[in-house]
């Protein structure tokens, strides 16, 4: 086995990722391990903005209370406190390092989306926010002398010992490497890869989320899972996220009959929270025995979309949708984790010297239900924070040395992986899906429970390390969402 050494270790590419390895860049050596290409993560495929109190008619009080209350009575105030406070210096400091959001003559373009009580919603390319984030994140980080990136680096499991993480195994080019490092800062993102719908990349497998609960790290709210309201359904298409922005604009759902009806569900219709606009949806589908409704934006001018929406209007007209005149075909999907890996507000675990940030990290800042285009935000806010903390309480001095005892579980192979990782995803939509109950998601945890073998080795491939990840990942959010007995948020109990 190889073994290499750095100060830090940094597990992910993201905007977590990459805002906490210029924090720990500052200190010493950073080693950026990616599975995929560099500015292959959950950031580059945000669509609807991100979200910061800098317009004249907001406040970051009122952002508060937003997010709060998108939170269904369970977020964490100071975590949010710190998300809306900090919030604004990240976004301006973004914009220092060279990001393009989008512009009227000089001033700064805010949009509204489903939940926000204001305009606040910064915007880049009209729906390329999290593209255009990672843009300047990844330019400033190949900028950074101190930052070796490692891409196509598979992180398998973390290097802990009495209590203390020391680093990280990375599967490359099929060879294990052990990265011991000083401070290990986990941004893996999140999940989505554990339901057989979701709008999340195929690199969203829930590896740092299933690595750290068998390194001991303690979890938090895994049962919180939110699914977005609007991905396309179309033939042949890939589950693409249809922004939340729309709605934001003035865009409306109907029904498979063409008729509107979320105002017979909440009294803030399309522009309620997504846990309730999900649900609406689900409903109706129900009641019109469809696969899924539409999305109507046909009524504002054609010019106007083509703009502000780019992306979507180019992606729909790939699958011979004109959203300029036509309705589109949507249904909701597993987009972003509220839980994960609990952490306090500068990024701490429970385990000594590892820290985590972003979807992979539950700070409490999303409560129950995570307010739209938060996410964004919350990968700069915290990505800093647990970068400087990594920081101060990294032991230069500290010598792991060489008697430091290494060890991965024994290899082996799946048999049938692919139908193992399909079982899987589809249990977790049909039975821990949208609207649960303790009949359905004792189900799905005795197909996982016959699976369990699959979680005792470790794996020479990335894929089949991904299917054992998928699946502890999957059986923590079935777990939890059984020990939480009421609905609130994102997690809707019928019974």
């Amino acid at each position: 086995m190889i073994t290499e050494r750095v100060d830090f270790l940094v597990i992910g590419s993201g905007v977590a990722g990459l805002r906490a390895a210029f924090e720990a860049a500052e200190a010493g050596q950073v080693f950026v391990i990616t599975k995929d290409t560099l500015k292959e993560s959950s950031t580059e495929y945000a669509q609807g903005g991100v979200a910061v109190a800098l317009c004249d008619e907001d406040t970051i009080g009122i952002h508060f209370e937003d997010t709060i209350k998108a939170g269904d009575g369970l977020c964490v105030d100071e975590a949010v406190r710190t998300l809306v406070n900090e919030g604004p210096e990240r976004i301006m400091e973004l914009i220092s390092w060279g990001a393009e959001f989008d512009k009227s003559d000089s001033r700064l373009i805010f949009t509204l989306e489903a939940a926000h009580s204001r305009r606040r919603i910064l915007h880049a390319h009209g729906d390329s926010t999290g593209k255009e984030i990672e843009r300047v994140l990844i330019k400033k980080a190949m900028s950074m002398p101190q930052i070796k990136k490692y891409s196509f680096a598979y992180f398998l499991d973390l290097i802990v010992i009495d209590g203390q993480c020391h680093g990280a195994y990375m599967l490359r080019d099929g060879q294990v490497t052990a990265v011991l490092a000083g401070a290990t800062i986990l941004a893996t993102g999140g999940a989505g890869q554990v339901f057989s719908r979701t709008t999340n990349p195929l690199v969203a497998t829930g590896d740092g989320l299933a690595a750290a609960y068998r390194a001991g790290a303690v979890m938090s709210d895994m049962e919180f899972v939110q699914f977005h309201p609007t991905s396309l359904y179309a033939s042949g298409a890939p589950q693409f996220l249809i922004s939340e922005a729309l709605r934001g604009e003035g865009a409306v759902i109907r029904n498979i009959h063409k008729e509107r009806f979320m105002g017979l569900y909440h009294p803030d219709a399309e522009l309620a929270t997504r846990d309730v606009v999900a649900r609406a949806i689900v409903s109706e589908m129900v009641r019109t025995k469809s696969h899924h409704v539409y999305l109507d934006i046909t009524h504002l001018d054609k010019e106007f979309i083509k703009t502000r929406f780019p992306m979507i209007y180019k992606t729909c007209l790939k699958y011979d949708i004109d959203i300029t005149t036509e309705l589109i075909p949507v249904s909701p999907a597993a987009h972003y984790m509220m839980g994960g890996v609990r952490t306090d507000i500068d990024g701490r675990t429970t385990i000594k010297g590892l820290f985590a940030a972003g979807e992979v990290a539950c700070t409490g800042v999303h409560g129950a239900n995570r307010l739209a285009s938060n996410s964004l935000l919350e990968g700069l806010v915290f990505g800093a924070r647990a970068g400087k903390t990594a920081v101060n309480e990294w032991d230069a001095t500290k010598d792991m040395g060489p008697e430091l005892r290494l060890n991965i579980a024994e290899q082996g192979r799946i048999e049938n992986p692919d139908e193992v990782r399909s079982t899987i995803r589809r249990v977790m939509w049909e039975k821990a899906g949208i609207i649960r109950s303790a009949e359905s998601l004792n189900e799905a945890l005795e197909v996982f429970t016959s699976l369990r073998h699959v979680t005792e080795l470790t794996y020479l491939s990335r894929y089949e390390n991904e299917i054992k990840n998928i699946l502890q990942t999957a059986e923590l959010i079935v777990k939890s969402a059984l020990e939480r007995k009421t609905s609130i948020g994102a997690h809707y109990r019928s019974d």
